[in-house]
């Protein structure tokens, strides 16, 4: 179903950019893969979906190591240790979970030592629940200002989470406090730095957060279905 699955999301985000007034072509759906098999990203890659996914190092280099289209983009989402950095920094697209100095100090080496600048987005932490990582809204505008110093570190926006909920709804303030930042950052003019892509938006929330303008959307469950994790 993996395959349906796909259509039917991107007749969604076709549907409320109809609704918003967005172009479609602007949303970049990103299939979460994390937990999901290689036949699973397969399946997806037949239905011309080629961004995905990954929150750990070690699925993402052997899911990696078993695809070979060329036409696949690997997206590192989950929480990133900066000792796994060099593992991931050669094959990874986008990283979005950036939200501290030692990370970005990581990435910078790393991106000396392979000779390659490393495409990064800034995780901001815009609900109260704990659990969630990324750098509290106050302190993202000084966190940008300084991994733009950086030659080899390029930031390319920012990212959240919603809160847990089943209304949807409940991620609007999140995501509207996200584009209100990348707001204020852009007026910053600072040098090194775009603010093209707003990450924001997972299987139930994606639609709110389009209207509120976001440009990659992280869909796992929609796609490939419930994940099971073994304990």
């Amino acid at each position: 179903m993996v395959k349906e699955n796909v259509e039917i999301v991107r007749k969604r985000i076709r549907e409320v950019c109809s609704r918003c007034g967005r172009n479609p072509e602007d949303v970049l759906l990103l299939g979460v893969s994390k937990t999901f098999g290689i036949d699973s990203i397969r399946d997806a890659i037949d239905a011309e979906l080629f961004d995905f996914g990954e929150n750990y190092a070690q699925e993402f280099l052997e899911k990696r190591s078993q695809i070979s289209d060329e036409r696949v983009r690997w997206h590192f989402i989950g929480h990133l240790q900066s000792n796994k950095v060099k593992y991931i920094a050669e094959h990874v697209y986008l990283i979005h979970s950036v939200d501290n100095d030692r990370l970005a100090d990581e990435l910078q080496k790393r991106g000396e030592r392979m000779g390659r600048s490393l495409d990064i987005l800034i995780e901001v932490h815009t609900t109260d629940e704990a659990t969630k990582y990324g750098i509290p809204p106050e302190g993202t505008l000084d966190l940008v200002k300084r991994i733009a110093k950086f030659n080899r570190v390029r930031v390319q926006g920012l990212m959240t989470m919603g809160p847990f909920s089943d209304d949807p709804n409940d991620s609007r303030p999140s995501f509207q406090q996200l584009v209100a930042l990348r707001d204020k950052i852009v007026r910053e003019g600072i040098e090194n730095v775009s603010m093209r892509h707003l990450s924001m938006g997972m299987t139930h929330d994606f639609e709110v957060a389009i209207e509120e303008g976001s440009t990659i959307v992280r869909i796992g469950t929609a796609i490939f279905g419930e994940r099971t994790y073994t304990v």
